[in-house]
């Protein structure tokens, strides 16, 4: 079975609109939590049902034992992607801190070979220039 994650604009789309239920839902998929996922949920969940939906998927991944954290590894590398891209790009990451962000959550899906799934297609082709991963653009 393919191991995904899911980036939190697809998260952010299902609970806001009930859009993209097929996707997230689909078999058979195996699905991994990013941390760097849950920590964009969890400071965006300003409202109550939000934050309980934020909660929900937290107790679900953490229970089945499918949370994915970067490892050492995986932040020294993020840091030699950054670097580049800020050297190619002329990025001033204190203005694109959401690269930074970004960058984890592409490596730690090539950390355990999963695809992510995303529709931030701009950013995540800027990592693939430096750091190869398998990427699923949802339109």
């Amino acid at each position: 079975m393919k191991r995904v994650i899911f980036d939190s604009d697809l998260y952010i789309d299902w609970m806001e609109a009930g859009r993209r239920e097929e996707l997230l839902l689909a078999r058979p998929l195996v699905r991994y939590m990013s941390t760097v996922v849950l920590l964009e949920l969890q400071a965006g969940a300003l409202e109550p049902t939000a934050a309980e939906a934020v909660q929900d998927l937290y107790r679900t991944f953490r229970r089945v034992g499918r949370l994915l954290s970067p490892s050492s590894d995986t932040f020294w590398r993020a840091g030699s992607v950054l670097r580049t891209l800020q050297q190619r790009h002329g990025f001033d990451l204190r203005r694109r801190f959401r690269l930074v962000k970004d960058c984890l959550i592409a490596l730690s899906s090539r950390q355990i070979g999963a695809t992510l799934l995303t529709r931030n297609e701009r950013d995540f082709r800027l990592i693939q220039e430096v750091a190869p991963f398998s990427l699923v653009v949802v339109p």
